[in-house]
């Protein structure tokens, strides 16, 4: 905890002090898991997100969905939520840019070479938004690799890249490029505090803007009693 202490303070004077040059917005998420059994579980999510350092606060989301665990390195998703954005210059300033609810059914692929575990999530969205109905399709590519002195089944730390890409069924199809590099650490084996630098890049879209963000995020999973008790180190945190 010294650690990720040390660093978002350091980060909150790289980004006074060059603040002429970056703009490092803030993304925050608090994730929780219930896992029902080795094969079905549930989540809630909620995100909020700032253009500034904690400052000019634009964005909020809530979610929730379930999983099916077909197999040991296959997992399918239906989730569903709302998606709210609000015009730049200030805090939550009006009228919003867009307000959306949005259903999404996902697969991931699980797979590990060596020690680094592999992630390919594939989306697709049916977004029911103020300026009227959109479809999009997202690929995730992660990796991860976790380390540390094992106790209890998972390893306390872990580093972690992706990248994912956004299209859409109408020109131009390319809509958002997102990478994130990230730190990960288990004070025990039901919670994750994560650290990173995620970068966006928007080809004219209006319901987001691409920026550089820092990402803070709390995920707490919980399991039943009848249940194995093992995460899956290799799964990549949701945005």
């Amino acid at each position: 905890m010294r650690i990720l202490f040390i660093t978002i303070l350091s980060l909150y004077f790289f980004n006074n002090t060059y603040s002429q040059d970056v703009d490092l917005g803030s993304w925050n998420i608090i994730n929780l898991k219930y896992n029902f059994d080795d094969k079905f579980s549930a989540f809630g999510e909620t995100q909020l997100r700032s253009l500034k350092f904690y400052n000019n606060f634009h964005y909020y989301e809530y979610k929730a969905g379930i999983n099916y665990k077909v197999h040991k390195n296959v997992m399918l998703a239906l989730g569903s939520g709302s998606y709210q954005t609000y015009k730049e210059g200030g805090n939550f300033v009006l009228p919003k840019n867009n307000d959306e609810f949005r259903l999404w059914p996902q697969v991931i692929l699980f797979q590990s070479l060596g020690k680094l575990k592999i992630e390919q999530r594939y989306r697709t969205e049916f977004r029911f938004t103020s300026n009227g109905y959109r479809n999009r399709f997202r690929y995730r590519f992660g990796v991860s690799y976790p380390f540390g002195k094992e106790k209890r089944d998972y390893k306390p730390f872990q580093v972690s890249a992706s990248n994912e890409i956004f299209f859409t069924n109408k020109e131009p199809y390319f809509e958002r490029n997102r990478f994130l590099l990230a730190f990960n650490y288990k004070p025990s084996k039901a919670t994750t505090i994560q650290i990173g630098y995620l970068q966006q890049f928007d080809y004219k879209i209006n319901d987001e803007v691409g920026r550089d963000f820092l990402q803070l995020g709390c995920y707490v999973e919980l399991f039943r009693k009848q249940s194995s008790n093992k995460s899956i180190d290799a799964e990549s945190k949701d945005n």
